[in-house]
Order: structure tokens, then C-alpha cells, then sequence
């Protein structure tokens, strides 16, 4: 049948095309004209209007002789379309797992080179202080009064690292050691309007009884990273991975989720605290209620921002 069909759309259109340009040279000699146009310009017109309706007839003939046809014209190329549109949208969360393992890579990189440098100085002595360990936190708020600010979050820092460093020497004198294009960073940033975040940070590994301690700036802006009630992580588990055996595990895994989430959005806070006593509240719903599937939201109980404590707590939910 399909043969049969292939060698007919041929001869019809052997048959039409000349037809065309037969009618395209007629009318281009009887000096005919459309819409104005000159009679070169019509017949190259009609000779167009030929070509498109062999192609239109050749297409109403496998519409109307070929079911295969219909079937991958009208059923399959919809199908496969809505298909296309399903799959992007399930791209989406892989796309967003796909950074979180990036990042957690990127962080065990960071740790072995820290590992293997700390290695070499452990050899050589007692380290109190590593290398890209933060010693102190403070908060700015861009004001007239920004350097007597500095000045006093300079002097907390070198007295909380000199008690770290040399905790048994009574003279008092500037441990910390800063370069000056750092200081004028901090300052020139910070005059900005917002709120601000300074790390201050080990250069290097720092041994016990050393007399200076290298240090850099690292500055953040002090940014909304949850709002309360936000719904931060969620998953859905079946009733068996909720069991007593599974739900630490599951719970354990899903706050190591949240966490990496909330660092990608900028947080420096290492630990989630958890309020609440949810393992009960869960093993309770999971008695009242006989689902095979239930949602665990991991939800934010206050706003935090960058250097703020990340308080949560773990609610189920019937699906």
C-alpha cells in the first residue's frame, strides 16, 4: 500500500508541475497582472501557488489513504510533546540536587587540601588555630560611626585570639596581623547602605605560644536566608520508611539535605537546630492514620538571616 501511495504522489506531481509552469509562461506572455504587480512578478506568483498545492494535495492524500500517518500526525506528536513538557518539569528538581552534590564536592576538595596541610603542621608542633578557620563574627550596619565600629570589633577579635594563642601571657598587645588593603576593603564596602557580615579569618595554621596570628577579611551581606513558616526541604516517604528502624536515618538525611541547602543560599551557620519533640509527633500520626504515603516538611521557625541560628521543626502529612 505504501508503494503504491509513493508512486502515485510522484506521478501526480509530474503531473502538476508542469502544469504550473505551463500557466506561469501563459500568464507571463497575455502580460496578466494581480494586485498591480508586474506580469513577470504574477506569474512567479502562480507558479508559488502551484508548488503549494501539490505539496497541500499530497498531504490531504496521506491523510486521507495512510492510518499510520494520522495516527503519528494528530495522536503521536501531541503525545510526545506533553511528554517533552513532563520531562522538563521533572528536570527541575534534579537540577537543584545536582547543585547540592556539586557543592558538597567542591567542599570535600576544600577539606583534603586543608587536611593534607594541616598534616605537615601537626608534625611540627601544637595547633590551636587552622588555616581558613574562622576566629570571630560581627555584624555591621552601615553608619556615620563606622570606624570607631571597627575599631572595637578589631580589639574583641585580637583579645579573644590572644586567649587562644598565648592564654598565660598577662601582657596585653596586638596579636592579630592585617594587611592595610584589607582594612580599607572592609571599610569601603561597608559604606555602603545594608547590613554586613565580617569574618575574620586564620591565613594560616597558628601554633600554641605564637606571638602573631596572620589573618583576612571575609565579607558578606547580612541577607534574609529563611522566612518563618517556609517550607525549606520536603520528601516523601512511604509508611515502611517511617518504621522505627528507617525514620532516624530518613529524618537524618533529610536535615543533612536541609542544611546544604541553606549554605547554597548563603548561610554560615553549620547546625540546625531542631525544636520539638518530632519523632513522637510523627510515630503518633503514624497510628492515627493507615497511608501508604505521608510528606515530611522540614519548616522554619523564625526569620534568619546570614549569621543567624537556623531553628526548624520536622511536620508529617497525609497523602
Amino acid at each position: 500500500m505504501a508503494w503504491i501511495l509513493i508512486v502515485f504522489l510522484i506521478l501526480l506531481g509530474g503531473l502538476i508541475a508542469p502544469f504550473g509552469d505551463l500557466l506561469g509562461t501563459k500568464i507571463g506572455k497575455a502580460r496578466f497582472s494581480i494586485l498591480k504587480l508586474r506580469p513577470k512578478k504574477t506569474a512567479t506568483i502562480v507558479t508559488i501557488i502551484t508548488g503549494g498545492f501539490i505539496s497541500a494535495v499530497s498531504i490531504g492524500l496521506l491523510i486521507l489513504v495512510s492510518e499510520e500517518f494520522r495516527q503519528r500526525l494528530f495522536v503521536d506528536i501531541p503525545f510526545l510533546k506533553k511528554t517533552l513538557d513532563e520531562s522538563k518539569k521533572a528536570l527541575i528538581p534534579l537540577k537543584e540536587e545536582r547543585k547540592i552534590l556539586e557543592y558538597k564536592i567542591i567542599n570535600k576538595e576544600k577539606e583534603l587540601n586543608k587536611l593534607k596541610s594541616d598534616v605537615k603542621e601537626f608534625r611540627r608542633g601544637n595547633v590551636v588555630i587552622k588555616r581558613g578557620q574562622t576566629l570571630f563574627i560581627a555584624k555591621v550596619t552601615s553608619n556615620s560611626n563606622i570606624k570607631i565600629d571597627f575599631g572595637k570589633i578589631y580589639n574583641s577579635a585580637d583579645k579573644y585570639v590572644q586567649k587562644i594563642v598565648n592564654p598565660n601571657k598577662k601582657e596585653i598587645k596586638n596579636i592579630l596581623l592585617w594587611r592595610p588593603s584589607d582594612i580599607s576593603k572592609i571599610e569601603e564596602f561597608t559604606s555602603k547602605e545594608g547590613d554586613w557580615i565580617i569574618l575574620i579569618k586564620s591565613a594560616t595554621n597558628v601554633l600554641k605560644g605564637d606571638d602573631f596570628v596572620f589573618v583576612y577579611p571575609e565579607l558578606l551581606q547580612n541577607k534574609f536566608i529563611l522566612r518563618r513558616g517556609e517550607v525549606i526541604t520536603s520528601k516523601i516517604l512511604e509508611r515502611k520508611d517511617l518504621e522505627n528502624k528507617n525514620i532516624n536515618v530518613e529524618i537524618k538525611n533529610l536535615l543533612s539535605q536541609t542544611r546544604d541547602k541553606i549554605k547554597l543560599r548563603g548561610s554560615i551557620v553549620n547546625e540546625i537546630k531542631t525544636r520539638g519533640n518530632f519523632i513522637n509527633k510523627i510515630r503518633e500520626s503514624l497510628n492515627i492514620n493507615q497511608n501508604n504515603k505521608y510528606r515530611l516538611d522540614v519548616v522554619s521557625l523564625r526569620d534568619s538571616k546570614t549569621a543567624d541560628p537556623i531553628i526548624v521543626e520536622l511536620n508529617i502529612t497525609k497523602l
